[in-house]
């Protein structure tokens, strides 16, 4: 059990990391320079293959998910709560499941990284979060208000 103000610190870490990761594929423009980014890693780690050229609908389906993640994420910095924690957690352990049906399907391994991640934010937004409120110290779980209130 940790903490809220611990599991903030958390729900804003994911936040961020989705930001990073996922505003590129906001934009056909950005997305062709991060699909080119994706392909020159797969080369430098000597992995075999590459990612497959993207038609007008597969871009399309890239810009999209860009967009709603980015979205989803500035709103997780400028409103961090707990409740969005949870909800992200639930759509991290989707995208893990739709990936790893994809490596399942034959997608390029440079996607266990992304699943790894997803699978990580995902666990450590399920983790219990104490009742204790960090701007009352004096607020007990079950209490109408504060003690000596």
């Amino acid at each position: 059990m940790i903490g809220p103000a611990s599991y903030l610190k958390i729900v804003r870490a994911s936040a961020w990391y989705d930001l990073v990761v996922t505003i590129g594929f906001a934009t056909p423009w950005t997305f062709t320079a991060i699909h080119g980014g994706l392909n020159a890693l797969i080369g430098l780690l000597g992995l075999p293959g590459g990612l497959p050229p993207f038609a007008p609908e597969h871009m399309l389906m890239a810009n999209l998910l860009g967009s709603i993640v980015t979205v989803w994420a500035i709103l997780r910095l400028r409103d961090t709560q707990q409740r969005y924690g949870r909800y992200d957690a639930a759509g991290r352990f989707l995208f893990a499941a739709w990936q790893s049906y994809a490596l399942a399907m034959g997608a390029h391994p440079i996607l266990i990284g992304f699943l790894v991640a997803e699978l990580a934010f995902g666990i450590a937004q399920l983790v219990p979060v104490s009742d204790r409120s960090p701007s009352r110290p004096d607020w007990e779980p079950g209490l109408a208000k504060p003690r000596g209130g």
